[in-house]
């Protein structure tokens, strides 16, 4: 899978999963780091077949708006240091693929992982 990871999220996610087999990026290797707009991550991340994964619930309201981007991983955790950030991808990671083969948006909190269409 192919995703890019936004700016409240940590730069170490998104190497975490280039070293689990997944091709990501990071919004801060982008030309404009994290100063790069939600609708610019969106558009870059549709031309390339990735999803966006965020906290930011804007990305949300963009996607029921604008259908944008067509897949979208929101991790509503809350405030986690990276390390349990980390573990909670690496124990649901299976599952998040699995339901994006059905599911346009996927939710990560604390306890669940679940997948819905919004359209």
């Amino acid at each position: 899978m192919k995703f890019i990871v936004d700016a409240q999220l940590p730069q170490r996610l998104s190497k975490w999963l280039n070293e689990n087999g997944h091709d990501s990026v990071h919004t801060l290797e982008l030309p404009q780091k994290n100063r790069t707009g939600d609708l610019e991550i969106a558009k870059l991340a549709d031309r390339q077949g990735r999803i966006v994964i965020s906290k930011d619930g804007d990305f949300k309201e963009l996607k029921l708006l604008q259908q944008k981007p067509k897949k979208l991983l929101v991790v509503s955790t809350g405030n986690l240091t990276n390390t349990p950030l980390l573990e909670l991808f690496e124990s649901n990671l299976g599952v998040i693929e699995k339901l994006f083969e059905s599911f346009n948006v996927v939710e990560l909190n604390r306890t669940m992982v679940v997948g819905g269409n919004l359209e």
